[in-house]
């Protein structure tokens, strides 16, 4: 396709597996798409806010479609008008009521309906609905749900107490600024949940495996509390990735540095990846100074400990210049990730 990269013929077809789920996943399958790499995109299954979760509440063991909808977009080849459709959210009209609200369409993405539709369908078919979704985007890759079972994520904290919902433990940081209780251990309820057979044999088929990037408690972690799935990855031959963040997270990830977060990956995946992607791009003072009134700050590389922990680092500038957000560049992203002389224009 005119402006798609063009790769060696060393890459072609190379089985790439994304472990995720949010914006950073989102980012990184709209750019993966345009080499010609075999995709396929596991998605967290632990969503529980907005019309993900107002579908939970409606209909019975209802998955959450929200994550399965981004990436599905991510990587959709059908134009900009059909990603539109599957992003349009319908907003409440300010004169409408609560009640009338209720039982609606207000709050939800249209995408989501539009899959839980092809769900009902097809007999309450998940799969059979992200397939039909797949040829109505024609995506560049396969999404797959991390497991079929549902679940709910939930947090002990260091103090002795628990929360849980993923949306919960994602927002509590920007809720209350003041000091929290760190995380302890991160479990998914129930515990020992099946992983998706289609994920399974997509790991095991693997070439790269990339971990994130994503918020590491709530977008990749998850993914490796289902018992299946981590296994899979680490009696897996591929290259297994981790794409580091660029900011901690008040609530979850105060005062980390680049090795907190890579041996929180180690300790629920079981064993070490094999290379660690780290930024080492700076932000404007402006910027700094906005995610410091969230209590957020650049994650530091702390190399000695980091070289003691993973075989292979690379260490890139990954972030936009001159934006207003902290987030990975996604051509700088995947650059850094197969880092081969043939990923150019």
């Amino acid at each position: 396709m005119q402006g798609y990269y063009q790769l060696g013929d060393r890459f072609e077809g190379r089985r790439v597996v994304t472990i995720g789920g949010g914006s950073g996943t989102f980012s990184m399958l709209s750019h993966l798409k345009k080499y010609p790499f075999n995709i396929t995109a596991i998605v967290t299954m632990s969503d529980s806010g907005g019309s993900s979760r107002m579908l939970m509440d409606e209909f019975h063991r209802q998955l959450p479609l929200g994550d399965l909808r981004q990436s599905l977009v991510a990587l959709a080849r059908h134009g900009a008008l059909w990603r539109e459709v599957f992003m349009h959210r319908f907003e409440r009209d300010d004169e409408g009521t609560q009640e009338q609200a209720k039982g609606g369409v207000s709050g939800h993405s249209l995408g989501n309906l539009i899959i839980k539709g092809l769900q009902d369908i097809n007999g309450g078919n998940l799969l059979l609905a992200i397939e039909d979704t797949q040829e109505l985007l024609g995506t560049a890759g396969n999404v797959v749900p991390v497991t079929l079972d549902p679940t709910t994520l939930c947090a002990d904290l260091e103090d002795g107490s628990t929360i849980c919902s993923e949306t919960v433990i994602d927002t509590r940081g920007k809720k209350n600024l003041t000091d929290l209780s760190p995380i302890h251990r991160l479990r998914l309820m129930p515990e020992n949940v099946a992983g998706c057979p289609q994920a399974i044999r997509a790991i095991r088929r693997a070439d790269t495996i990339i971990i994130g990037p994503g918020d590491l408690y709530t977008s990749l972690l998850p993914n490796l509390l289902v018992p299946d799935i981590a296994k899979a990855i680490r009696e897996s031959e591929a290259e297994k990735v981790y794409a580091c963040n660029l900011m901690t997270k008040h609530g979850e990830t105060d005062g980390y540095k680049a090795s907190d977060f890579v041996n929180e990956i180690h300790r629920y995946l079981g064993a070490r990846v094999d290379r660690v992607i780290v930024n080492t791009g700076t932000f404007s003072p402006d910027l700094r100074a906005k995610y410091l009134e969230e209590r957020s700050e650049p994650v530091s590389v702390d190399h000695n400990r980091l070289s003691k922990l993973v075989p292979n680092i690379t260490t890139e500038q990954l972030n936009f210049e001159g934006d207003t957000l902290a987030r990975h560049d996604p051509e700088r992203l995947v650059r850094a990730i197969f880092q081969g002389p043939d990923l150019h224009e």
